[in-house]
């Protein structure tokens, strides 16, 4: 009796350190998944989003110091986060010096990858909202980026664009306007693809969904909305701009949009005529009904939010007040009216000027 007591006792002390064993073995392995998941999120998160700096690396300093040297710029955090990872794809050994334009808005691993590849000094470029393709193109070969011809021949080919997703035959209207930052003499793919990259960022699921709400195509909202971007500089006249358009486009009325005829005229010198006007284009809308055959510049957010959610209005016409804003009018009569009174002014001040 006393001999099966003991063994009882071994046996129960047996399965006891057993459950103990896998409890901790199940414990290890709970916290190693939570390690790794936090290593990955670290991996791939900036700390900010403030301006870069530029730093300097110089030839034949140990990649310790370069990764205290980038903490203490708060370009990076969790130092030894960072060490790891570089140390797991074989970064710490591969780092190429030189002057390197970095920011806390990149990620420890895409930080890693421009001192792998050697990507120095990027040069920051800006393009304001309703910036045209060819803008684009004069503003990057300024910046010594790329050259205006190589960078229009790539963004105007109808076959890259296609391959990239855009149902058109140019990338106008697709390159969104924003800063950015590239290295001299990046190629037109890799400029394109960051900037188309950041349009469909901000032309998200729920605007796409918005726009299949109101019976709008993805390309015809990037039209619309490039008129609307076009036609006032003041964001809050944007809704109320696009109401017009809408309202006259369930009219069937032509949206007689003034920037889209400069868009469809070849050197346009700035003087709008009325010879323009009668000039028959695929983006004259005094002569087509509807929209244009695409955009006429590459609107920003609001002007395309300001597309899918216009302002309710009974609005058909508006003109310019010369002032930066504009008189909207419901009918054809109130509307000349209001053209005589602001014309009178420019006109005015016009022969005041001398």
């Amino acid at each position: 009796m006393k001999m099966n007591n003991h063994k009882f006792q071994v046996l129960f002390l047996f399965q006891f350190f057993g459950c103990l064993c896998l409890v901790a073995v199940l414990f290890a392995s709970f916290v190693a998944v939570c390690l790794s998941g936090e290593f990955f999120l670290y991996a791939n998160s900036p700390i900010d989003v403030h301006q870069p700096q530029i730093i300097k690396i110089e030839k034949g300093v140990s990649f310790y110091h370069i990764a205290n040297n980038l903490q203490n710029e708060h370009l990076i955090g969790k130092l030894k986060y960072f060490i790891y990872l570089a140390k797991l794809l074989k970064a710490d050994t591969r780092i190429q010096s030189g002057t390197y334009l970095l920011s806390p808005g990149m990620s420890p691993h895409y930080i890693l990858n421009q001192l792998i590849a050697g990507n120095v000094e990027l040069t920051r470029v800006v393009f304001p909202e309703g910036y045209t393709i060819k803008m684009i193109a004069e503003t990057l070969e300024k910046s010594e980026i790329i050259s205006k011809v190589d960078f229009m021949a790539y963004a105007s080919n109808p076959s890259i664009v296609r391959s990239l997703g855009i149902d058109a035959d140019s990338l106008e209207g697709y390159l969104f306007p924003d800063t950015y930052y590239f290295a001299k003499h990046s190629s037109a793919e890799r400029i394109i693809k960051t900037m188309l990259k950041q349009f469909w960022h901000v032309f998200d699921a729920s605007l796409r969904k918005r726009a299949e709400e109101i019976g709008f195509s993805i390309h015809e909202t990037v039209t619309f909305a490039s008129i609307v971007e076009k036609e006032t500089g003041q964001a809050d006249e944007r809704p109320i701009i696009a109401s017009v358009f809408h309202n006259r486009l369930k009219r069937n009325m032509r949206l007689e949009s003034d920037p889209t005829v400069i868009y469809g005229v070849p050197n346009f010198d700035g003087n709008l005529t009325r010879k323009h006007l009668k000039l028959t284009t695929p983006y004259n809308t005094y002569r087509i009904k509807g929209l244009p055959c695409g955009p006429i510049a590459n609107p920003g957010k609001n002007a395309i939010r300001a597309t899918l959610y216009p302002e309710s209005t009974n609005y058909l016409y508006f003109v310019s007040k010369q002032d930066g804003t504009h008189h909207f009018s419901t009918n054809l009569k109130a509307h000349n009216r209001a053209v005589n009174t602001y014309q009178k002014k420019r006109r005015s001040r016009r022969a005041n000027n001398g």
